[in-house]
């Protein structure tokens, strides 16, 4: 890269800033009226899902959906304080974000750290690896022994992805400090684990222990799908930008890395409008509720939206292409395999 390529790209970073700094203010009118439109539905819905479980399991069930879809609102609440963007204090940002973290199962302060890093890493080929879903280049697979592939191979399954997988990420990953991480980071798994021990304990004494699975499982292993869909359509999805360090940048892995989302608006307003995530990843500092007016009231971040309908095809997109910079499929490996054999010949 050239001196005046760098210089055009710094000018073009500092031309964003003056634009996102203007919905980098959280309202605190808004933000506790979303505290109450998504905490007070999710808990009247769990005493209206304690009643249905004796008279119909299929009203449970029914109902199981809407409160999922108000947990995984809960989800971008703690994910904005985690942010420090829900409130101006990051005191009131901390306390609230502990809450809401533990409706979902999560250690607050380990998440946050995490995805601390996948903000300041996306798209970059060398520090790939925390805080997100797991990609390998081609090169990588092909070189890594037949238990590695398999494994790599199990893990990007739909229905391990989709499946299995998010329930064991919420309720089993969580639950296990490791010892790479911080103090405070080790210590919001064993508090987190504590608090879910004495609550969970507390709810199967009040409506029984069959009562509770039959509500919490449902909800979520729903939301939990629905959460880990999210964020892996927002990362893989084509065409979609990834670099190595020496040539990565900050605004093309927001704009280019991170995809718009656009949802129906029902989806919109229950996933918190994380559809904007090319926004987001420009500045996290923007509450959720500001994403949408950024993005109308700013043409430049009209980018190329990504449907419902052309997200399906993400599930088949599995590794990295370095050559021709774009995700492949299995299908895709099969020919770089034949064409390196062909040019080998």
């Amino acid at each position: 890269m050239n001196i005046n390529s760098k210089e055009s790209e710094e000018a073009e970073q500092i031309r964003w800033q003056p634009i996102v700094a203007k919905y980098a203010k959280p309202d605190l009118g808004r933000s506790l009226w979303q505290v109450a439109n998504t905490l007070i539905p999710y808990f009247v819905l769990w005493g209206l899902m304690i009643w249905s479980v004796e008279v119909s399991y299929w009203i449970t069930l029914g109902l199981s959906v809407i409160a999922a879809g108000f947990l995984m609102r809960t989800f971008i609440i703690f994910h904005d304080c985690g942010h420090g963007s829900f409130f101006k204090s990051q005191k009131a940002n901390d306390f609230l974000g502990r809450i809401t973290a533990f409706l979902n199962f999560t250690p607050y302060y380990r998440w946050k750290h995490d995805h601390a890093i996948h903000h300041a890493t996306a798209s970059d080929l060398d520090r790939r690896g925390t805080g997100d879903v797991y990609t390998m280049t081609v090169k990588e697979y092909l070189a890594a022994p037949w238990w590695k592939k398999a494994s790599y191979r199990i893990m990007r399954n739909p229905f391990a992805l989709l499946g299995v997988g998010p329930l064991m990420v919420f309720v089993i990953t969580q639950r296990i400090p490791l010892p790479s991480q911080g103090k405070r980071e080790r210590a919001s798994v064993w508090w987190t684990n504590f608090s879910l021990v004495v609550v969970i304990a507390l709810m199967c004494w009040l409506i029984g222990w069959k009562t509770y699975l039959l509500i919490q499982l449902p909800i979520i292993m729903i939301s939990s799908t629905l959460g880990i869909w999210l964020f892996y359509v927002q990362h893989n999805f084509d065409p979609t930008y990834w670099d190595n360090h020496e040539g990565w940048d900050f605004v093309k892995a927001g704009l280019q890395g991170s995809s718009f989302y656009k949802l129906p608006l029902i989806l919109q307003w229950f996933s918190g409008n994380i559809g904007f995530h090319h926004i987001h990843h420009l500045s996290a500092k923007i509450p959720n509720y500001n994403l949408p007016k950024c993005y109308y009231e700013n043409s430049v971040f009209h980018v190329r939206p990504l449907t419902l309908l052309a997200s399906l095809k993400s599930l088949s997109l599995r590794l990295y292409d370095e050559e021709q910079k774009m995700l492949i499929g299995w299908s895709g490996l099969k020919r770089y395999r034949t064409q390196k054999v062909e040019a080998n010949t």
